[in-house]
């Protein structure tokens, strides 16, 4: 390949760092946006704007060094221009495609992980291929390859990870002792002191995270803020701690400039550090090729001029700074990756992203069973004592269902503190910290101590932070492997082999984006038909909680329809589906059961009969999801150990429940949407059918087992199947005879008899 083939990789290169910039800002805006919009410190916008400034300074404060590319992870004084480019073009597409692959799940994961594993994996893959060609011994890959980096970042997520966790919870143990969940009156007295500190600890997270590699400080400025620290964070603490004390005297929430100012650090350090994630690879791509063009054998000269530092120019920099803004505020998938970390710190419970895992379950239960030890050695004075400073219904009182946030501004302060202080402390004894892994953390050891994982929502809060640690080190992996299958493929197919990569690269980011497209549709969906969080109107929170009930039932008929037919041909594939549907409709039915809970809020409490009747409700959609996914379960399991298929005779007369069953349903949600009772008859002599037609079925079904042509596995999903339907067609006969008594009085019409 000729000279001109590198100079077009490069301007590829140039173009994927734009890409980069965007992916990289819809994964990293969670770390300095997440505090402030899940305590709604203020609206988003002015929150944006906030996090868009500090991206901006951030960026002129950065001096733009490729600190990635030149930092060990191979020694570029061996490899010549060529290698170097299909190096860096295996990294650009793998990061582009990697972070977008998490951004559309919405895990949150480290930009310096992904980068620094990918120049690991291409880099190795390239020198093995040197040292194949070459006929030397591939122990010689250690000469080329510095593997201590990969080892330094192993170690960093495994410390990032326990100690945010831990310092997270300590703290915020500690601070909601002092002002406990009704902090108004204790703010009034400690308020300054607790803000002066946090911002201390902020505006050196700023000095000592920010602003380290500006290029208007010099070695000596560095070093003094390093050596005179504690001096001046005092300082700055007295200062502080004034200036809020006239606040408070004024009546001002200091929370939240404390807050803001915290999230514009966060930003800051984001544009100063992380940007060369982003661009430093494409630069050094750049930079090898034009030290090359000024060789006199631009092919084959070794790349020793990249060992040095190469700054990037200004220019380049603001253009970055204005594509990180624009993705801040134009990105959904930013607004995804945010959505994750803010349901798992929530401190009220609701419908959980994240189903439970036997591992989650062991956690929880050894957490409980620790926390039963300790309480029985504690004294129970002291006990008393730390439940009232620790009790939640404060919380609840001080907050409404409109405008409720994630959590409060006190624990939004913790996090933002404690992130500040941990990284710049880490910093300062160059320590190998990611910033994602550290505010991610954190806010999860404050949710935790914050007791937002309840009884009722740890086994699910958990999985989802397991979830989210066990994705970190798949990044590390894939990215290693990933960038070095690709690097190989543009080693040895040119420009073909680049053309195919980009090909691939395009489909897998238009499929994710129609993908995340089609989700956030579908959630916006799903919040509008059944989030019921913020209505107050108690006849329109129980009409359009019948009318979900109408939906629900549509969405079970559809799914035991297409059951039965996969059932019948032994289709595994469209079982799996439907075990996957069997999930969303249990959550959605949570989700109407919860509804169904405001409803009763909303009614008089004196309103005994009606409550009994929501109730009702409940337990007759509970037994219904049930049902469905009993049939569902059944039949996956039977498809999915190879077990004997249904025989002929099974298939038509299962096929009529099915018809029959159906028929059900649909009329029976027909009724439900009308908003008012109607004549039910058809429905009763169709569950009266569908009784007889079982009756039928037994006994021939009897009839087979004595003759052997049935197993005894067949016959148990055979009768389980016939036994759920009847169930479910119970529940909506229950169902409808509740609609009628709820809507009758409102309507004036009489009630209709089921019995």
């Amino acid at each position: 390949m000729g000279i001109e083939f590198y100079m077009i990789a490069v301007g590829l290169l140039l173009a994927f760092a734009i890409f980069d910039l965007m992916v990289g800002v819809s994964n990293d805006a969670v770390n300095f946006l997440n505090a402030s919009i899940g305590s709604r410190v203020a609206p988003r916008h002015i929150i944006l704007i906030i996090a868009s400034f500090g991206i901006l300074t951030g960026v002129l404060f950065s001096s733009g060094m490729m600190e990635v590319a030149r930092k060990g992870i191979f020694h570029p004084q061996l490899f010549t221009m060529p290698e170097l480019v299909t190096v860096f073009l295996g990294v650009m597409v793998t990061d582009i495609v990697l972070l977008d692959f998490f951004n559309t799940l919405g895990l949150p994961t480290s930009t310096t992980v992904s980068i620094v594993f990918e120049l690991l994996g291409a880099a190795v893959a390239v020198s093995l291929l040197k040292i194949y060609e070459a006929g030397a011994a591939y122990g010689d890959l250690l000469v080329y390859i510095n593997t201590s980096k990969a080892l330094m970042i192993i170690l960093g997520i495994l410390f990032s990870v326990v100690i945010a966790f831990v310092f997270g919870a300590l703290v915020m143990y500690l601070t909601r002792l002092v002002f406990t969940f009704d902090y108004t009156q204790k703010m009034k007295r400690y308020g300054a002191i607790w803000a002066g500190i946090a911002m201390a600890t902020i505006t050196y997270f700023i000095l000592v995270k920010g602003a380290k590699s500006a290029s208007f400080i010099t070695p000596e400025t560095g070093n003094w803020i390093r050596d005179n620290a504690w001096t001046l964070m005092g300082a700055i603490f007295v200062v502080s701690a004034v200036v809020f004390h006239v606040l408070l005297l004024r009546g001002f929430n200091i929370l939240k400039p404390v807050i803001l100012v915290g999230t514009f650090a966060l930003a800051l350090a984001f544009a100063a550090n992380d940007l060369v994630n982003f661009i430093g690879v494409p630069l050094a791509g750049l930079h090898s090729y034009q030290a090359a063009q000024a060789t006199a054998e631009p092919l084959t000269a070794t790349m020793g001029a990249l060992a040095g530092k190469v700054p990037s120019g200004s220019g380049m920099l603001l253009l970055a700074g204005g594509v990180m803004v624009t993705t801040l505020w134009l990105s959904r998938k930013s607004r995804t990756v945010s959505e994750t970390e803010l349901s798992l710190g929530r401190q009220d419970e609701g419908d959980e992203r994240f189903d439970s895992t036997a591992l989650s379950r062991l956690i929880v239960r050894m957490g409980i069973s620790l926390g039963n030890g300790v309480n029985f050695f504690m004294p129970s004075a002291v006990r008393g004592f730390i439940d009232r400073r620790r009790d939640t219904s404060h919380y609840e009182a001080h907050t409404d269902d409109a405008n409720r946030p994630s959590f409060d501004l006190l624990r939004a302060s913790v996090n933002l503190m404690v992130a500040s202080a941990v990284v710049s402390y880490a910093t300062s004894h160059k320590l190998p910290l990611s910033t994602t892994y550290v505010t991610f953390m954190v806010s999860m050891g404050t949710s935790f101590s914050d007791m937002a994982w309840g009884r009722e929502s740890a086994v699910y809060r958990v999985t989802g932070v397991l979830t989210v640690i066990s994705g970190w080190f798949m990044t590390a992996l894939a990215a290693f492997s990933v960038a070095a299958v690709f690097a190989s493929i543009v080693h040895f197919g040119g420009a073909f082999g680049l053309a195919g990569l980009l090909v691939f690269a395009g489909l897998i980011l238009w499929r994710s984006h129609h993908r995340h497209g089609a989700r956030v549709r579908a959630k916006e969906e799903h919040e509008g038909i059944y989030n019921l969080s913020h209505e107050k109107d108690t006849g329109k929170t129980v009409a359009t909680s019948f009318e979900q009930v109408t939906i629900l039932l549509a969405e079970v008929r559809k799914s035991l329809d297409l059951t039965f037919e996969s059932l019948f041909v032994n289709n595994m594939y469209g079982l799996q589906k439907e075990r996957e549907r069997t999930r969303k409709i249990q959550r959605w039915t949570n989700i109407v059961c919860a509804n169904i809970f405001k409803a009763m809020r909303l009614l008089q409490k004196t309103d005994e009969r009606r409550s009994l009747q929501y109730a009702q409700t409940t337990r007759r959609l509970q037994k219904l999801a049930d049902g469905q996914r009993d049939i569902v379960n059944r039949a996956s399991v039977h498809i999915r150990n190879h077990h004997k298929g249904l025989l002929p005779d099974q298939i038509e007369e299962l096929d009529e429940i099915r018809a029959a069953l159906s028929s059900i349903l649909e009329e029976a949600g027909k009724l439900l949407s009308h908003g008012a009772p109607g004549d039910v008859s058809g429905v009763v002599a169709k569950d009266n059918d569908l009784r007889k037609l079982a009756r039928a079925l037994n006994k021939r079904q009897t009839m087979r087992i004595q003759d052997d042509s049935s197993k005894t596995r067949l016959s148990i999903l055979y009768y389980a199947i016939i036994g759920n339907a009847m169930m479910i067609s119970k529940q909506n006969l229950r169902l409808l005879e509740i609609f009628n008594e709820s809507f009758g009085e409102v309507t004036g019409e009489g009630a209709f008899d089921l019995d």
